[in-house]
């Protein structure tokens, strides 16, 4: 089983910038989607952003768009979120996760720890 650990998240003011790191131990990094979900106090876990096995292909969910960009190394094998622009209700905790494909994106693995994002005002 492929195992996924997210790192980069912190406090920051509005506004301001972070970028959230997923590393896998796993030797099929590359054929996977990836994904970035994130869940904020009280609300169910929402899909971010996705990107396809290559790199080449990507999808945001409507809120974050223009202002998240998720990208990958793979060989590396980690993937990347850089959050620009951020607001207070971008605070949640950030999981990544993998997917046979990109559409629709469905996590087959075990959720990480995560990591926490918190944005204030």
């Amino acid at each position: 089983q492929v195992q996924l650990v997210e790192s980069g998240g912190g406090l920051v003011q509005a506004g301001g910038s972070l970028r959230l790191s997923c590393t896998t131990s796993g030797r099929t990094f590359g054929t996977y989607a990836m994904g970035w979900f994130r869940q904020a106090p009280g609300k169910e876990r929402e899909f971010v952003a996705g990107i396809s096995p290559s790199g080449s292909t990507s999808t945001y969910t409507g809120s974050v768009k223009g202002r998240f960009t998720i990208s990958r190394d793979n060989i590396k094998n980690t993937l990347y979120l850089q959050m620009n622009s951020l607001k207070p209700e971008d605070t949640a905790v950030y999981y990544c996760a993998s997917s046979v494909k990109l559409f629709p994106f469905t996590n087959f693995g075990s959720w990480g720890q995560g990591t926490q994002v918190t944005v204030s005002s």
